[in-house]
C-alpha cells in the first residue's frame, strides 16, 4: 500500500488527555503511517507540549513538530501543516477525536482500487464522555454523483475522517482563507475543480460532542461563515440562488431558535441513525 502522513493541528484550548487519545488512535492503525506532522498553532500550554515532547523522544524519526508563534486558526495552521507532509498521501486527525484501527487501512484501500480518487472520508459515530456509549451518526453519502448533489447545501464529508492528496489539495488552493468553515470552502473548490472523491459508508471514526459544539453552530460567527462559504460558491457557480437562500434561511433560523429548539433540528436534519 501506498505511505502516508497523518496531519494535526493542536492548540492551547485542547485537552493533553483527549490529544493523548486521539494519537494512539492514529499509532494504532493496522496500516501505520509513515510520517506523523503535528503543527502546534500557537503557544500551548506545559502540559501539552509535554505530552509532545515525549512523542518526539520517543518516536525520533515519525513524528514532524512544527508550529506558530501565535494562534492564525485551523485553516492557516492545516495549511502551514501540509507542507512538511512528505508523502502526497495525507490523513486528517483532529486533536480530539479517536481513529478506529482500521480508518486509514480502509481508505488505503480506497484509494488503491481507484488511482484517479483526490479525496475520500468515512461515516463518523458521536459520543459525549465515554466512547463506548455513541449517541449519534453522521452519514455522509458515498458516491461521486451523490456527492457532487449534496454539496451544493452541505458539506458531503466528515473533516476529520478524509484522506487526501497532498498534491491535490495544493492545486485547489488549500485551505485558503475562511476564519471558519474552511473544510468546506476546500472541498467545494476540490469537486468543482474536477477532483473525483469517494466515501466509505461506515463509522471509521468515534467524533467527540458536547454542549460545547451546539452552542459554536449557534454562534453568529459560525453561521455567518457558513453563509460566507455558500456565498463564494454561488459566485463561483457551484450552487444556485436556491440553495444559497435555503443555506441562508437555514443558518439564520439556527442562530435565532432557542438552544432546545436548535439542537432538535441539528440532531433531526444533520444527523442519521441516532442510536439509544
Amino acid at each position: 500500500m501506498e505511505k502516508y502522513s497523518v496531519l494535526m493541528s493542536v492548540y492551547y484550548k485542547d485537552s493533553p488527555e483527549e490529544l493523548k487519545q486521539s494519537v494512539e488512535s492514529m499509532l494504532n492503525q493496522t496500516v501505520p503511517c509513515d510520517q506523523f506532522v503535528l503543527f502546534m498553532d500557537g503557544e500551548l500550554t506545559d502540559e501539552l507540549k509535554e505530552v509532545i515532547k515525549n512523542y518526539k523522544t520517543n518516536n525520533p524519526d515519525l513524528f514532524t513538530i512544527k508550529g506558530f508563534k501565535e494562534n492564525k486558526g485551523l485553516g492557516k495552521a492545516l495549511d502551514a501543516g501540509l507542507r512538511f507532509c512528505r508523502n502526497d498521501l495525507v490523513a486528517r486527525m483532529d486533536a480530539d477525536d479517536i481513529s478506529l484501527p482500521l480508518r486509514c487501512e480502509k481508505l488505503l484501500e480506497l484509494f488503491s482500487k481507484h488511482p484517479k480518487l483526490g479525496l475520500a472520508g468515512t461515516n463518523i459515530d458521536e459520543f459525549y464522555d465515554d466512547p463506548t456509549h455513541i449517541v449519534s451518526s453522521r452519514v455522509v453519502p458515498s458516491d461521486y454523483r451523490s456527492i457532487c448533489k449534496f454539496m451544493r447545501r452541505r458539506s458531503p464529508f466528515n473533516h476529520p475522517t478524509v484522506m487526501f492528496r497532498k498534491s491535490e489539495v495544493i492545486r485547489c488552493g488549500g485551505y485558503g482563507k475562511m476564519k471558519r468553515k474552511q473544510d468546506l470552502d476546500l472541498f467545494a473548490r476540490m469537486i468543482n475543480m474536477g477532483v473525483y472523491a469517494l466515501n466509505i459508508n461506515e463509522s471509521l471514526l468515534l467524533f467527540r460532542s458536547n454542549e460545547g459544539n451546539y452552542k459554536r453552530r449557534k454562534s453568529w460567527e459560525y453561521c455567518k461563515s457558513y453563509i460566507d462559504v455558500e456565498y463564494e460558491n454561488y459566485k463561483r457557480g457551484y450552487c444556485s440562488i436556491v440553495d444559497l437562500s435555503i443555506v441562508t434561511a437555514g443558518q439564520i433560523v439556527f442562530y435565532l431558535a432557542p438552544m432546545r429548539v436548535m439542537k432538535l433540528l441539528s440532531d433531526k436534519l444533520l444527523r442519521s441513525n441516532i442510536k439509544n
